[in-house]
């Protein structure tokens, strides 16, 4: 897949766009989290190192809590983001664009003991480069995928350009569909929006990024525009 768009149609017949997460956001999100969980943990070893030995446990048992079981519990109860996630915008969902549930989410983060080998997440990171929808193994193994959570682009306006003429009479559907490419080329990497205007160099005689400019003015001239 040239962009990062993975498309679901539910059983309901409705469209899901989800947007893939790259393995930069991504690591960004987990620095987040790590360096929160080390300040609680540095925080709470104060108190704990008055108890002794019993302190010393609790420390542990705490570590281990928050290097296991704040992920899962996070991702669960708080719509498939960790602090760090909904920091960055990120969300974990079931491959089919479900909320991501327990067993799932412990099976992707059980899994990070391999995604971090050798060493800084190697397998994760050639995981995610090599997989169409940037899934780390634990991901492709748990059946989730991260997402950006924020609302993409409504796609509902044509980026105002000068308005240039068609050179021939198009199909009211064919028009239709050039309208509709100029409303979401703001949500496609500039290189799909590149091989879908490429299609059209016929009509535009234009190729790439001139390609598109001149589809976005025909749009504009088809919305009646000066």
């Amino acid at each position: 897949m040239i962009d990062t768009m993975r498309e679901i149609e539910t059983p309901e017949g409705v469209s899901l766009r989800l947007r893939a997460a790259g393995a930069l956001p991504r690591a960004q999100a987990w620095t987040v989290d790590l360096f929160l969980r080390l300040a609680v943990l540095f925080v709470a070893m104060i108190p704990l190192s008055l108890f002794g030995k019993g302190g010393n446990g609790l420390a542990m048992l705490l570590m281990f809590a928050l290097l296991w079981a704040y992920s899962v519990v996070c991702e669960v109860w708080l719509d498939g983001q960790t602090l760090g996630k909904r920091a960055l915008g990120l969300r974990v969902v079931n491959a089919d664009g479900t909320p991501v549930t327990w067993l799932p989410s412990v099976v992707r983060n059980l899994l990070r003991v391999v995604d971090a080998l050798p060493g800084v997440y190697g397998v994760g990171l050639a995981s995610t480069l090599i997989d169409p929808h940037a899934r780390r193994l634990g991901d492709i193994v748990a059946g989730t995928m991260v997402i950006h959570a924020q609302e993409l682009p409504a796609g509902q306006q044509v980026p105002t350009l000068a308005a240039l003429p068609l050179p021939l009479v198009l199909a009211a559907d064919e028009q239709a569909a050039l309208v509709e490419f100029a409303e979401r080329a703001g949500q496609l990497t500039v290189q799909r929006q590149e091989e879908l205007a490429n299609l059209l160099t016929p009509l535009t005689g234009q190729r790439d990024t001139a390609a598109i400019r001149q589809l976005v003015a025909h749009a504009n001239w088809l919305l009646g525009r000066a």
